[in-house]
């Protein structure tokens, strides 16, 4: 115990500002997340508390598979409210959400590769979040497009794109585990 106290001591010290504004992205984007999707009624209980640190944690371990996990227990989240709960399914949550959890794997994916003790200038984080600001635009602006058009193909053609959609999806994922396989 003594030994990890002196290692977070020694972090701590050495941290320098911009990594930790980073980090500080993940948590808040990880925690905005956790309360749009979790219902409401939930939020302000006991039981809100471990989906917090859950949130949280892949501010303080951005290497490894705690942003999947968060992400995936925010979608829970929102299926339980939206399934369980009946809340209605609402545009601004879905992009919301989408935005968020988007916003907190690209901060954890920088902050996997900087150091908490890194010198950087602020304008490679400002361009990094530009990147993901035109990316978060295009993405918002293509669901609304895609919702609007999904109401005037009803029917068969709906169903077609649909069954055509999941098979790209399907497809792709099969070709990334390929290529990762071969690797």
């Amino acid at each position: 115990m003594t030994n990890a106290v002196a290692a977070a001591r020694a972090v701590t010290a050495r941290a320098t500002g911009t990594p930790f504004l980073v980090r500080c992205g993940i948590g808040i984007s990880g925690l905005l997340a956790m309360l749009v999707a979790w219902p409401v009624s939930l939020t302000g209980t006991q039981y809100f508390i471990p989906l917090t640190l859950l949130a949280v944690y892949p501010a303080v371990v951005p290497r490894g598979r705690g942003a999947t996990l968060a992400a995936m227990v925010v979608v829970t989240g929102w299926l339980v409210d939206t399934a369980g709960y009946g809340a209605s399914v609402e545009l601004w949550r879905v992009l919301s959400i989408a935005s968020l959890l988007y916003l907190g794997h690209t901060l954890t994916a920088l902050a996997a590769v900087l150091p908490y003790d890194a010198v950087v200038n602020l304008e490679v984080v400002g361009g990094w979040l530009l990147r993901a600001a035109a990316v978060l635009l295009v993405s918002a602006v293509l669901t609304v497009v895609t919702l609007a058009l999904s109401a005037d193909l009803a029917g068969g053609a709906f169903l077609v794109a649909t069954l055509l959609g999941i098979l790209g999806a399907v497809g792709a994922t099969v070709l990334i585990a390929r290529l990762l396989r071969r690797a």
